[in-house]
């Protein structure tokens, strides 16, 4: 993991391989942004000039490379593109510091240490400029073979302008640091094949970091599912070699007044059983335990901060195939919570572990549940690939969680539960259908999941389907592969439950 430091030298005499310069456009004139004056001195305050007749514009995900003239310990200053300068008395967007220094950090791949000089306002910047970098240096390696030419990623991320003996300025960088990382885990995890990640090893994944974190861990292996009568999860997982799970991930504090459930689907991978996906829509089915992943790294990260709230994480991990043993469309399955449900596309198989999960968490009477899953390819064609949809039974909780979204930049939007497409599940044969109308089929999915929580509980749904997994090309912190999407989101909504917010 790339270390990180705060660092009051100034720009010109710290020693790295390269400093990082914010560069921003205002008008039609390239501007160089506060915290690279001495940069700019250096350059005879010519660096914007420079950068100019090298093509730069100042436009966001922009990275320009130039060599130090002499005055700068370090030889090379990299210009990362902030879009618009903001308005006098203003500062630049948390956000757009995040992707500028993700950009800066991907740039600087095989580095051992990178100065970044961006703006600095608040406690804030620091932890979106932390945050950025951080993952923006994130690369998944763990199944290439260390050659002479395999280039690691940057090694350490030295903060000017931040002071390390400043409580604020400490405290956003050691948030930004366990959120970072938490993040990165759930990537790991995300990116990890699938004969390697089952069920069983991801139960295993925590219960390491319960031992490490002192969290409380709970496994119900398929004998246990069995028992307790966990139909849906055991539905789903019938099917496969690798039998189903379900974690139960605790994390309490001895002054928390609240408790908050997450529940994850962890579909380790998703064929589509019976109902097999066709080629071009299996190839990335590893991801589809990506709602486990975000809900798992975020009861560590309360764990690391130390939240006075308690957050429980329940993950429902299953791997979907078909065999002589798989369930079949058209069987009835009768689950944890008493109903049964009638299977008509055993492709619908995420929102059948989620049930299973969101009735056992309903037991424990939490103040809120918020399940996160990759539920639906109707959500992406909705939203697109970057944008997680929420539903909610509580309008004001929907926009809590859609404006704590924006604050920390993810991108998400409030979605309807339409009370109209329910009788779409009516099942002449059971007391509901997996399945209902192909319209609307994201929220079809909400409705579904709706009937599995206890009454009386606040309850959201993330449908986290596009941004989950990034098949481009990568774009500021965001790397190709599991992105780790929801965790920011989930930590700061523990946190204003903490708060006593919500």
């Amino acid at each position: 993991m790339t270390a990180l430091t705060l660092s009051t030298a100034g720009a010109a005499t710290l020693r790295a391989d390269a400093l990082v310069v914010g560069v921003a456009k205002s008008g039609k004139t390239l501007v160089v942004a506060p915290g690279a004056e001495a940069v700019d001195k250096a350059f005879d305050g010519r660096l914007a000039a420079v950068l100019e007749t090298l093509g730069a514009s100042g436009a966001e995900g922009e990275a320009t490379k130039l060599p130090a003239p002499a005055g700068l310990k370090a030889p090379v200053v990299l210009a990362v593109g902030l879009g618009s300068a903001p308005e006098d008395g203003e500062s630049y967007a948390a956000e757009t510091l995040r992707r500028a220094a993700g950009t800066a950090a991907r740039t600087l791949t095989g580095a051992k240490k990178a100065a970044f000089a961006l703006p600095i306002a608040d406690p804030e910047d620091i932890s979106a400029i932390a945050e950025g970098a951080l993952l923006g240096a994130y690369a998944y390696t763990a199944y290439q073979e260390a050659g002479k030419d395999a280039k690691k990623p940057l090694g350490e991320v030295a903060l000017l302008g931040a002071k390390p003996r400043d409580k604020a300025h400490k405290a956003a960088a050691e948030r930004a640091l366990a959120v970072a990382e938490e993040i990165n885990r759930a990537r790991d995890l995300i990116n990890m094949p699938p004969n390697d990640l089952t069920p069983a090893a991801f139960a295993a994944a925590a219960q390491a970091a319960g031992k490490e974190h002192g969290l409380k861990v709970q496994v119900l292996d398929e004998k246990a599912l069995a028992k307790g009568g966990y139909g849906g999860i055991l539905g789903v997982g019938v099917g496969s070699d690798n039998p189903p799970r379900l974690v139960r991930i605790a994390y309490t504090h001895a002054k928390a007044e609240k408790t908050l459930a997450l529940v994850g689907k962890g579909i380790t991978y998703d064929s589509g059983g019976i109902s097999l996906k066709p080629a071009g829509h299996n190839e990335t089915m590893k991801c589809d335990m990506s709602g486990a992943a975000a809900v798992f790294s975020t009861v560590v990260a309360a764990a690391r901060l130390g939240l006075e709230v308690n957050v429980t994480g329940w993950l429902a991990l299953a791997e979907n195939m078909p065999s002589g043993s798989a369930t079949r469309p058209g069987d009835v399955l009768r689950m944890y919570s008493g109903k049964t449900v009638e299977v008509l596309n055993t492709d619908a198989e995420g929102r059948l572990v989620l049930a299973d999960a969101l009735t056992r968490a309903s037991e424990e009477h939490p103040d809120a549940i918020v399940d996160v899953a990759t539920l639906t390819g109707a959500m992406v064609l909705a939203l697109g690939n970057r944008t997680f949809g929420i539903m909610a039974n509580d309008d004001d909780y929907r926009s809590a969680i859609h404006e704590i979204a924006d604050e920390v930049g993810e991108q998400s939007w409030p979605m309807p539960l339409p009370s109209d497409l329910r009788k779409g599940m009516d099942s002449p044969t059971a007391d509901i259908a997996n399945m209902g109308e192909r319209m609307g089929g994201g929220l079809v999915a909400g409705l579904f999941l709706q009937e599995f929580v206890g009454e009386g509980i606040t309850w959201a749904h993330l449908d986290i389907a596009g941004p989950a997994f990034h098949e481009g090309a990568p774009y500021g912190y965001t790397p190709k592969g599991g992105t780790g999407s929801s965790v920011r989101t989930l930590v700061k909504l523990a946190e204003r439950t903490a708060a006593g917010e919500l």
